[in-house]
């Protein structure tokens, strides 16, 4: 698959893992339990196709984040699974997404400083990530300890920089000088 096709794809896949949302609208096992799974998937798939782009901007660094995301795509599918029980399981999904939170905010921010290092997209879109993700990483900690609906604020800034990121890669694709 060429550069450019993969940049698409990469794309494609951010705005396909925030399928994962749809329990926020429904309670329908047949749209929930399948988001989730796509979703999980997505996540693992952007993690894939972005290794190799991303693993000369330090090897561990890298390898810690696909590590990551293949931890956070699992325990998206499981709880999407999880919603198709009653009782324990269901009652799992809760702090499996606490969980999650925290395995995207630091997968999420060892992505951005690759980013940075490696150049393939403009570096201001790398910052605008890293910043998000210590934005969503006080949310996070805050919501711990508080249930403020103010608190869902904190995800405005990784979400917006995440959906303008899979349009500048479906648009501009990767800064190839740099791959």
């Amino acid at each position: 698959m060429s550069r450019r096709k993969i940049a698409v794809v990469v794309g494609f896949f951010i705005l396909l893992a925030y399928i994962v949302l749809a329990y926020m609208f429904t309670d329908s096992k047949l749209i929930v339990v399948p988001s989730e799974v796509v979703a999980g998937l997505a996540v693992i798939g952007i993690a894939v196709l972005m290794y190799p782009f991303l693993r000369s901007s330090g090897e561990g660094l890298a390898f810690g984040y696909i590590s990551l995301k293949f931890v956070e795509g699992f325990l998206m599918i499981v709880a999407g699974l999880f919603f198709l029980s009653s009782g324990v399981l269901f009652d799992m999904r809760n702090p499996i997404y606490v969980w999650h939170a925290f395995i995207f905010i630091f997968s999420a921010f060892a992505f951005y400083v690759l980013l940075y290092r490696s150049r393939i997209i403009p570096r201001w879109i790398s910052v605008w990530g890293v910043v998000a993700c210590v934005s969503l990483l006080i949310g996070s900690v805050l919501e711990l300890f508080f249930s403020y609906q103010l608190l869902k604020l904190f995800y405005i800034l990784i979400m917006a920089n995440e959906v303008f990121l899979a349009g500048w890669l479906i648009v501009r694709g990767f800064n190839l000088e740099k791959v």
